[in-house]
């Protein structure tokens, strides 16, 4: 006698068939076909990556775990890499084993949450250890196309900041989004205010106020670029917050930081090229441009760049338009000089893998780093790849993949 139908459950074996049938390659559901025609095999899968990355793949397996079928032979996961762990490039980061025709279409899902939570995560941890007393803020949400891509980011940042923290830098200390705020610890997401307040209020001071008042339990982020008065901005919000608003309310823990996000094509204010040459040297206290871009490469980088392709970016960080290593000093002096040495100094905008690690070569007083840059600048990094390496218990895999994957045991 057949068993009575569970309408919900079948319901939602449907509901879960059309999503995979909608989202894998067409070749995947061709192939299930073939496979259902001709007998089943037990195949055994490993995903690998063709650079060097941090392991981040909980979503991928969770989406295997999610969409494999009970009602299949058993499902059996090797991790080959814990989470958090460094992986080499092409090296098989997790295998699997089951039904080929329960899993061939799941290859799609599987590779795509891959790639860019294992980059993520690497470039997260980069960016964290080599400025390990900067916190940093996830803000790349702007960036993400979507839902996945976004919680795919975040969840490899949170890894990788985990790893970062082992070593005792500060890592990342929340994001922007209430989605992704739980990968930090937090139930909401991090932040101040966009420009466009600036823009609304009609001058930095006044929305420094409006935030002050409709939110005044939080500590103030302030964006001081908008007016390209960076420096006499911050000293005029300072002299507001420290003379008037903190005496006014003495039990407050309130704290005040400044966000500098100067646009690409010019420089902060009364800054020049040369003027930004002088603040760097004598902060690394050399004698000219060319010695402060040295101490910065380190001797062996800097003779080995004989192109000054490398040399030449790291005059942009350092004495560039934009946030530069040279901007930063200049608001620290800046805020120093009129005593305002409590003021904290947040940076943005383009504060990618290598900027950050020019920017803690130079030894830049910043405080706070807003990024989305940890999301891989090159996508066809982020290009995960699952082979088949075994059928029925039988090595069997394309020529030339070979010895990626001898000597594993499912």
């Amino acid at each position: 006698m057949n068993k009575p139908l569970d309408l919900k459950v079948e319901s939602e074996r449907r509901g879960r068939s059309e999503y995979v049938l909608s989202r894998t390659d067409k070749y995947f559901t061709k192939s299930r076909q073939i496979v259902e025609k001709f007998g089943d095999k037990t195949v055994t899968y490993g995903v690998f990556l063709r650079r060097g990355t941090i392991c981040a793949v909980n979503p991928a397996l969770e989406i295997l775990r999610e969409y494999y079928p009970q009602d299949a032979v058993p499902l059996k996961i090797t991790r080959l890499y814990e989470e958090g762990a460094f992986v080499p490039d092409q090296k098989p980061i997790f295998t699997y084993i089951g039904s080929f025709a329960a899993l061939v279409e799941l290859e799609t899902l599987i590779l795509r949450r891959v790639g860019t939570a294992c980059v993520s995560a690497y470039n997260a941890y980069k960016m964290a250890t080599d400025l390990p007393k900067v916190a940093f803020i996830d803000m790349h949400a702007r960036h993400a196309c979507g839902d996945d891509l976004s919680v795919l980011a975040a969840y490899g940042a949170s890894v990788g900041s985990r790893v970062a923290k082992l070593s005792g830098a500060i890592g990342f200390i929340g994001g922007s989004q209430d989605l992704t705020a739980h990968f930090y610890g937090l139930e909401n997401g991090l932040g101040t205010m966009p420009h466009a307040i600036v823009g609304y209020a009609g001058s930095t001071l006044r929305a420094a106020q409006m935030y002050a008042e409709t939110h005044p339990q939080d500590n103030l982020t302030i964006l001081v670029d908008y007016y390209a008065r960076e420096f006499s901005d911050a000293l005029e919000v300072c002299r507001w917050w420290y003379n008037d608003l903190l005496p006014s309310d003495p039990t407050s823990a309130r704290t005040l930081a400044f966000r500098i996000d100067t646009h690409g094509e010019r420089y902060a204010e009364g800054l020049d090229y040369e003027q930004s040459v002088e603040l760097v040297a004598n902060w690394l206290h050399v004698l000219n441009e060319y010695e402060a871009v040295r101490a910065v490469m380190g001797e062996e980088a800097y003779d080995s760049d004989t192109l000054n392709i490398v040399k030449d970016r790291v005059r942009k960080v350092l004495f560039g338009t934009g946030v530069s290593v040279a901007s930063v000093i200049k608001m620290r002096q800046t805020l120093d000089a009129s005593g305002f040495n409590s003021a904290r100094i947040v940076g943005s905008s383009g504060f990618t893998p290598f900027k950050c690690k020019m920017f803690g070569h130079a030894r830049a007083p910043v405080d706070v780093i807003g990024t989305g840059s940890f999301i891989p600048e090159a996508f066809g990094d982020t290009f995960a790849t699952a082979d088949i390496f075994m059928y029925d218990g039988e090595f069997q895999i394309k020529v030339g993949r070979e010895k990626m994957f001898q000597g594993l045991k499912p």
